[in-house]
């Protein structure tokens, strides 16, 4: 089972990711999510445990759990949607202006 784990302290690892959910059983990944061009984690990650009980009991445990100040959002991932795209960027298109204000 996926699992989504928000309001991350910005300090936290995956390695303490993966301690925190292995009290639950077996962790097979814990990632936490960075920003692309700056390297800082943004506060966001998953978890994979194989285990759909396991994982039950971490998300109840953990959800609403105190970790450094913060209070730890932790669900089932949802799927991404296929052929989602992900949030943020945009922009293109052509810019207005210029033009010779419709005269020929």
């Amino acid at each position: 089972m996926d699992i989504y784990v928000g309001n991350l302290p910005y300090d936290l690892g995956d390695e303490e990711l993966l301690t925190t959910f292995s009290e639950f059983g077996q962790v097979a990944s814990a990632r936490v999510i960075t920003d692309r061009y700056s390297g800082r984690p943004r506060g966001f990650g998953f978890v994979e445990m194989a285990n759909d009980e396991e994982a039950q009991a971490a998300i109840d445990a953990l959800n609403g759990k105190d970790m450094k100040g913060r209070p730890l959002t932790v669900n089932q991932a949802k799927p991404r949607e296929a052929g989602a795209r992900r949030p943020g960027g945009g922009g293109g298109g052509y810019g207005g202006g210029g033009g010779d204000g419709g005269r020929y």
